[in-house]
């Protein structure tokens, strides 16, 4: 079996990049969600159920583009078809969805477009995001995964920290951040206008720049035998029975890093309104204030990502960053419980990047160096269950544990985040890194 080549700083540059635009979108998505519906006059009581929607969606779509970019080979290769066309539809939702209040709606029926508008760029963003994991995974050789996932990281929150912060720099040059009853503000439209400019030129570069593998080339780097491949099953099933060790191994650990993180995106707002501004009503003035921090500190958290994704390739051990990572983020959360300065919990949230940064880049390198290439897209797209299906157990839990364990506290329930992140970096030794390719060729 022929080595993957060593590729050069730029190329694995262009193989991500467009992921910095897709990020854009999604970050504006979720830190929209709530004050979209919230705006088009859903009751702020049932807000967490929207949360749900995202990682559903994720269940369902990534996948089906992971088997069927598997089987496809065009003239523009097997992946970027797909990732140019979940971005194209992408643009489209994204200019309907902030105006759901603006069409002269019922408020039922705006809430209507808009729930189908969010389903749909759900279901774009996946089709857009999960190709650029498996251009990686075709693409780059194991020794150069860890540093290609980490420049994907870094693209990732660098995108991130742009979409958090467009309504907030659109309001400050003076576009309006208040709209009339029911319509969303300009400042969250017009970013999403530019997010959507933003994400097709990010895409198109991405396409101009990367040439994927013919069918033949890709089998010689995978040492994959074309005549047995057509004759093996590579249903959903059989591929879940057949999975490397280290799929579920590393699955475990994202069950409780996804989790955590579901609960700081719920409960960030209420706990440092709690705790900085002393209140609980969510009526008042200091918990909208809270509100406008929390984009902030989400934004210092996607900084203590890009910085910290360039540390990563640095650690010999990617065992030893994922543990350091994860209980630095843990820290990071359970610190949040005694702070009630605004201005120290970027301390906070800067730690929290950093378990971030580790769960963006170190799973997938992990999983696709024990993998052989031959179903690839699938398995990517199987393991974005261990992504989705945490959130929606924690979102689906979320409230007993907030009255039960957390005694009504959202600011407790961060720190049920930092513990679980405790057992994410203890779940971390269970992880045996294998090289599913060697296996292939010795067995061969």
């Amino acid at each position: 079996m022929k080595q993957k080549p060593t590729l050069t700083f730029w190329q694995i540059w262009n193989l991500s990049f467009g992921f910095f635009g897709v990020q854009i979108a999604y970050s504006l998505q979720s830190a929209n969600i709530s004050r979209i519906f919230a705006t088009l006059g859903a009751d702020p009581h049932n807000l967490s159920y929207f949360w749900i929607l995202p990682p559903l969606m994720g269940m369902v779509v990534q996948p089906i583009v992971g088997t069927l970019s598997d089987r496809t080979w065009t003239r523009f290769g097997r992946r970027i078809p797909y990732l140019f066309v979940g971005a194209l539809a992408s643009i489209v939702v994204m200019c309907l969805l902030p105006n759901a209040g603006s069409f002269h709606f019922t408020i039922a029926g705006a809430m209507l477009f808009g729930l189908i508008a969010l389903m749909f760029l759900d279901t774009s963003i996946n089709m857009a995001m999960q190709p650029f994991k498996m251009l990686v995974g075709d693409m780059v050789n194991e020794k150069q995964k860890g540093f290609a996932y980490s420049i994907q990281s870094f693209l990732s929150n660098a995108g991130s920290l742009v979409g958090y912060l467009f309504p907030f720099v659109f309001a400050a040059i003076g576009i309006s951040n208040v709209a009339a009853e029911g319509v969303i503000p300009d400042s969250v439209i017009y970013s999403f206008y530019v997010g959507a400019a933003i994400l097709i030129l990010c895409v198109i570069y991405t396409v101009a720049k990367v040439k994927e593998m013919p069918p033949r080339e890709y089998a010689e780097f995978h040492g994959i035998q074309e005549k047995s491949e057509k004759k093996e099953k590579s249903d959903f099933i059989t591929l879940l029975k057949k999975a490397p060790k280290v799929f579920w191994t590393v699955g475990l650990v994202q069950f409780f890093c996804w989790a955590a993180f579901m609960y700081m995106w719920t409960y960030t707002n209420g706990g440092i309104a709690e705790t900085v501004w002393h209140t609980t009503e969510a009526k008042s003035a200091g918990y909208q204030e809270a509100g406008n921090w929390v984009g902030v500190l989400f934004a210092v958290q996607a900084i203590g990502s890009v910085l910290w994704s360039l540390l990563i390739p640095t650690f010999k051990s990617h065992k030893v960053a994922y543990t350091i990572s994860l209980l630095l983020g843990a820290v990071g959360f359970m610190s949040t419980v005694f702070i009630d300065n605004q201005y120290l919990l970027f301390v906070s949230y800067l730690l929290i990047g950093c378990a971030w940064a580790a769960m963006l880049a170190l799973p997938f390198t992990i999983l696709t160096n024990a993998l052989s290439g031959k179903n690839m897209g699938a398995y990517l797209g199987l393991f974005n269950g261990t992504i989705c299906l945490p959130q929606i157990v924690a979102a689906a839990l979320g409230g007993v544990i907030l009255k039960y364990v957390a005694g009504g506290s959202s600011i407790i329930m961060l720190g049920i985040a930092g513990a679980l992140l405790v057992l994410g970096a203890i779940a971390v030794r269970f992880v045996k890194e294998t090289s599913g390719e060697k296996e292939l060729e010795t067995n061969s």
